[in-house]
């Protein structure tokens, strides 16, 4: 028989207050799996120890993700093939969601593999859900431009397409370049299009505010350098 796929949510953050927003079930689901594929198999394997201490690490197979290029993809169709089941990890939040899993996802639906989805954290969703937006109507836009004048343009797509069809955008940075992309927002959208910052989701330190541009302006040393962060945009 063909082996399952089982996508295994992750942390957000690597303390303890983030590992209680993971459900119980999900240690089941890591001693159903045969076969592992991660984003980094040092930070899973830590992952895992706290979720399950006497798991023997050495007694499961790995692999490491990376972009899912074809070798990856063919050890992952073999494996199931030969009836294993797979756990698949992602670095933070939820295998497939802004996640090179989604192309080994793909693989699995194409020879009819049982795909097992899990509940867990996503730091998209647990942001549109605080944000008071559009949670009917969302685009979630990945990365922005690196470069500032293409950035703005970006931006003001993405508020234009907000007002156009009533819909939140939502997009992230790398952590370091988040106070450079919060103030192109600010000086690029208009005055009343709100804003939600969501920051170190699940951690101690969680702030999940919206306001409008210019309230955000009135604000003084928002400081988001080198903490996860993800932007919710709404003009409608």
């Amino acid at each position: 028989m063909t082996g399952s796929v089982y996508l295994i949510p992750t942390v957000l953050h690597e303390d303890e207050q983030a590992l209680a927003a993971l459900p119980a079930y999900i240690t089941d689901a890591i001693k159903a799996c045969d076969v592992f594929f991660v984003e980094q198999e040092k930070t899973a394997r830590r992952f895992f120890k706290k979720l399950w201490r006497e798991m023997v690490i050495d007694n499961y197979e790995w692999h490491t993700i990376h972009k899912a290029e074809a070798a990856v993809k063919a050890s992952f169709i073999a494996c199931l093939q030969q009836g294993k089941n797979i756990g698949i990890v992602s670095e933070a939040g939820c295998p497939g969601i802004a996640d090179p899993g989604q192309v080994l996802v793909e693989a699995a639906q194409q020879i009819n593999a049982v795909v097992k989805p899990l509940v867990g954290p996503s730091s998209i969703l647990l942001a549109l859900m605080a944000s008071g937006m559009n949670g009917q109507g969302f685009m979630f836009n990945g990365y922005l431009p690196i470069e500032t004048a293409e950035r703005k343009v970006s931006i003001k797509a993405l508020e234009t397409d907000s007002q156009k069809r009533n819909c939140t955008e939502i997009f992230i940075e790398t952590p370091y370049r988040n106070n450079a992309l919060l103030n192109d927002i600010l000086i690029t959208c208009h005055a009343d299009t709100r804003l939600c910052i969501a920051v170190d989701i699940t951690a101690p330190g969680e702030s999940i505010v919206t306001k409008k541009i210019k309230d955000w302006k009135k604000e003084q040393g928002i400081q988001l350098h080198k903490r996860p962060a993800i932007f919710l945009l709404h003009a409608g």
